[in-house]
Formats: C-alpha cells, sequence, structure tokens
C-alpha cells in the first residue's frame, strides 16, 4: 500500500511538472568535468535539450538546500541576470519569482515568470525542489522576450559517510531568435557552473 502510494506521489509530481519524464528519452552521458557528471537529451515537440548534471561531495544537506531553494541567491548564480523580484514565498513549500536577463546585443532581454514547489522526504530527508513556467501570471513587457517553455528541478540526496548527491535537471525554451544548435552547443555548461557555483560558496570563496 505504501508503495502505490509512493508511486501515485511522484506520478502527480511529474504531471504537475508537465515533464513527460514517463515517455521522455533517456539520458545521454556528454563528459564529466571536475566531479560533475553531464547528461543531455532531447525535449519533447522540441530541437531543443534538456540537462542534466550529478555531483557527489561531502556537504551538509540542509546548507545545500538553503543554498538552492531560495531564489534571491539566483542574481549572484548568474550574471546575465539583471532583476529578480520574489512574489510570494512559504518556507520549505514553494516560492513564485520573476526574473529579467540582460542578454547581449543583438539578442533581446529575456524574463520569466516560474513557481518553485518543495517536495521534502521526512524519512531521509531528500530534498526536491521543482520549478516551471507561468508565463501569464505577469503581463508581458514591451521589447522582452518571454521565457514561457522552462523546468528545472533539483534533488538533494543523502548517502553514506556525509556524502551528498546533488542531480540538477532542467530545460529552458529561450524562444525568440537564438539558434537551436547554439544552444544545445552551450547548455551541457549549464549544470556545470551551477555545480561549481555550489561548492565555491560552500568553502566559502
Amino acid at each position: 500500500m505504501r508503495r502505490s502510494i509512493g508511486w501515485g506521489l511522484l506520478l502527480a509530481v511529474w504531471s504537475w511538472l508537465g515533464i513527460g519524464e514517463l515517455g521522455a528519452q533517456s539520458w545521454n552521458f556528454v563528459k564529466q568535468k571536475d566531479g560533475v557528471s553531464i547528461y543531455t537529451r532531447k525535449e519533447e515537440n522540441s530541437p531543443l535539450k534538456a540537462f542534466k548534471g550529478v555531483m557527489e561531495l561531502r556537504a551538509d544537506l540542509e546548507k545545500v538546500y538553503l543554498l538552492v531553494a531560495d531564489a534571491q541567491n539566483f542574481n549572484g548564480w548568474d550574471k546575465s541576470i539583471r532583476d529578480i523580484r520574489l512574489l510570494a514565498y512559504e518556507k520549505d513549500k514553494f516560492s513564485l519569482y520573476y526574473l529579467i536577463y540582460d542578454l547581449p546585443w543583438p539578442l533581446t532581454d529575456r524574463d520569466i515568470c516560474a513557481e518553485a514547489r518543495i517536495e521534502i522526504d521526512e524519512g531521509s530527508g531528500q530534498r526536491i525542489i521543482a520549478s516551471r513556467s507561468l508565463p501569464e501570471r505577469v503581463p508581458e513587457k514591451p521589447h522582452m522576450v518571454r521565457i514561457r517553455r522552462y523546468w528545472q528541478r533539483w534533488t538533494l540526496q543523502s548517502l553514506a559517510a556525509g556524502t551528498l548527491r546533488i542531480t540538477l535537471e532542467g530545460f529552458a525554451d529561450p524562444a525568440g531568435s537564438v539558434p537551436s544548435w547554439l544552444y544545445n552547443m552551450v547548455i551541457v555548461d549549464t549544470p556545470l557552473k551551477l555545480m561549481r557555483e555550489i561548492r565555491k560558496r560552500l568553502e566559502g570563496k
């Protein structure tokens, strides 16, 4: 009975994300660098790829959770973020936020409104921070391209002997005039940069 409830909950989370995980293609290994294993796969109904990064390190789960669950930390992780607004927040439950990306000419600036929901397993302590776009929640602005297709999921899992496994999966369609071949070429660097930033902040550098 407990197993069936857990499977049903997992199906519900996948449905909420709109990821179509059950029918998705399997992940393809791309490379390993700086202790991060990087994968990609084709996103359903898109010429673009989703990414996944996996890293294991000795770290406190709660410290990493506080880093990745707080949307207000994002502007320190990505220098292209020009503005971030936290629209709603409930600790350990969800956050609603709005971001503006300042992109170099000739690209047009992008914006996105997204919601992150948090699932905490009380037994294992595992945490999942799952985000999806809510493109209609904030009115569109002139001279800016709205990112409409987006999802991201952090999974933090404690292993033996104080080791933590961090998994980041995600996809974002930049829309507008960004060529798909260029997006697919640089997308593998996204999990690598974020994992490096986590390690850097934990080490206090």
